[in-house]
């Protein structure tokens, strides 16, 4: 019978912990992240499910000569945003994996 208790015991801790990360995962995904690329020429801001929800690009960033440049500056912003997104993610979330071999 001592078994049976520490099993229900486990499993309802385990529940807690479920339904606590998915609270945090909600609260998570309605914060916003703004990637930037050099001298802010170009912003990227996703929410934290890694949407992008608005690109700003500064009119000076538009050189028709030099379109390469726009792009590195777009992928630059994205890229600082998705990384801002999953380091908040893994300081939030990344508790509930640790020690699990994931």
């Amino acid at each position: 019978m001592m078994r049976g208790m520490n099993m229900q015991q486990m499993m309802k801790q385990a529940k807690a912990m479920q339904k606590k990360m998915m609270a945090e995962h909600e609260e998570l995904a309605k914060q916003e992240f703004v990637g930037k690329a050099p001298d802010d020429m170009v912003t990227a801001t996703f929410n934290g499910d890694n949407t992008l929800l608005d690109l700003k690009i500064k009119p000076e960033a538009v050189d028709p000569d030099d379109v390469d440049m726009l792009q590195d500056l777009v992928v630059a912003a994205i890229n600082d945003g998705m990384k801002k997104v999953n380091e908040a993610t893994q300081q939030k979330l990344g508790k509930y994996t640790r020690g699990m071999g994931m």
